[in-house]
């Protein structure tokens, strides 16, 4: 059967290496972006040059309809889906929480919670032996974040990647009986454009002597573990979190 895999936010970073990478592997991929089509078209561009199928299709996960909408077009166009990456993420510039809004921290909420919950309903549902689906795996891209608490910073992002990796506990545990492995990658301070949103492009720089390796992670380190999940090897590892965050 064709290894079909979703990856949300897949158009720079993390998610973009996820999806080059698993192309490699063969599968065939949805590369998923809530904004730059020109990002993620390049993304499908470099996944073609491999020799494998990708598709750009865009959809914001904080959005249910959307989320819908994007597993029914991988249905139609790549096929049943067989993995997902739960990527997608977002953070708001740097404060202290008595200075955050809920409208601030619902949209963080939305997309880093709820999005993940209903891309992997949609994707169980595909997915679960329950439903005559051959199995699958799901990796949640989390944060160490969600053990330090980012005070001073991203205390909402924080706590959403807390709930990030419940919801991977819960779900392995309610699933693992259908086929369908569930872990998740804690990243580190990593290079990539996300620090930028927050208003300090020089984060890693910043930081990196607190690490006791005394540097950044890369895109490519965290997807790697990512893929490691994803594949036959980890074939008994479900319920599960991986640090990759240089000892910090």
């Amino acid at each position: 059967m064709r290894k079909v895999l979703v990856v949300t936010g897949a158009s720079r970073g993390i998610g973009a290496c996820v999806a080059r990478l698993a192309a490699a592997e063969g599968y065939a991929i949805c590369v998923n972006y809530q904004s730059n089509g020109k990002a993620a078209a390049q993304v499908v561009d470099e996944i073609a040059a491999l020799g494998a199928t990708a598709l750009a299709l865009q959809a914001d996960v904080a959005h249910e309809e959307d989320v819908v909408r994007l597993f029914e077009q991988v249905d139609s166009s790549l096929g049943r889906v067989t993995a997902l990456v739960n990527n997608a993420g977002i953070l708001e510039r740097q404060c202290r929480v008595e200075d955050m809004d809920a409208a601030r921290v619902s949209r963080v909420l939305a997309t880093n919670v709820v999005g993940a919950f209903i891309c992997s309903r949609e994707a169980v549902r595909r997915m679960s032996t329950r439903y005559g689906g051959p199995g699958g795996a799901i990796v949640n891209v989390s944060s160490r974040a969600a053990q330090l608490g980012s005070p001073g910073e991203y205390v909402d992002y924080a706590a959403s990647k807390a709930a990030l990796e419940t919801l991977t506990v819960g779900l392995a545990r309610e699933v693992a009986a259908e086929g369908i492995r569930v872990n998740a990658v804690s990243a580190g301070i990593i290079y990539t454009d996300i620090h930028a949103r927050g208003g300090e492009p020089g984060r890693v720089d910043r930081i990196k002597d607190t690490i006791p390796m005394k540097r950044g992670g890369t895109a490519e380190e965290v997807a790697q573990a990512v893929l490691w999940l994803l594949s036959d090897q980890a074939s008994y590892t479900t319920g599960a979190t991986i640090a990759v965050s240089g000892g910090r």
